[in-house]
């Protein structure tokens, strides 16, 4: 039997707002993945401890408090310290295009912004894990 995708899922930083990765994170679960939850105000170190301890292939970011520059890069040198160089990180919220751009050279996985069809966020991650952990 081959193993779900594991997805760990988190709002890092200060961000309140948490409808929208409450959906993603349903809709996630119903397509098959196993998702961790982690809820809000989480930190860098919270997120990769848990995808360390989770076994994850994936880590989804949600970020709307214009945060991203700061917490993506932090989270991918934790992960990055941590030998998990094989874990998308990947996630979205209001991040310019410019700044999404930058994200991905620095090693962040695609970023998705408001207004992004469920099914598009799903089929890049069962993309990706088809592709770099089996």
């Amino acid at each position: 039997m081959e193993r779900k995708i594991r997805i760990v899922m988190a709002k890092p930083g200060l961000d309140g707002h948490d409808r929208g990765i409450k959906v993603l994170a349903s809709a996630y679960r119903d397509a098959g993945m196993e998702v961790i939850y982690l809820g809000l105000r989480q930190t860098p170190e919270m997120i990769v401890s848990a995808a360390l301890q989770e076994d994850a292939d994936v880590i989804a970011l949600s970020i709307l408090s214009g945060a991203h520059m700061t917490i993506f890069p932090r989270v991918l040198e934790l992960m990055r310290e941590k030998g998990l160089d094989d874990v998308l990180l990947t996630g979205g919220g209001i991040i310019p295009k410019k700044d999404m751009e930058t994200l991905e050279k620095m090693g962040v996985g695609k970023l998705f912004g408001p207004g992004t069809p469920v099914q598009e966020t799903i089929d890049y991650i069962t993309d990706w894990v088809a592709k770099h952990r089996r």
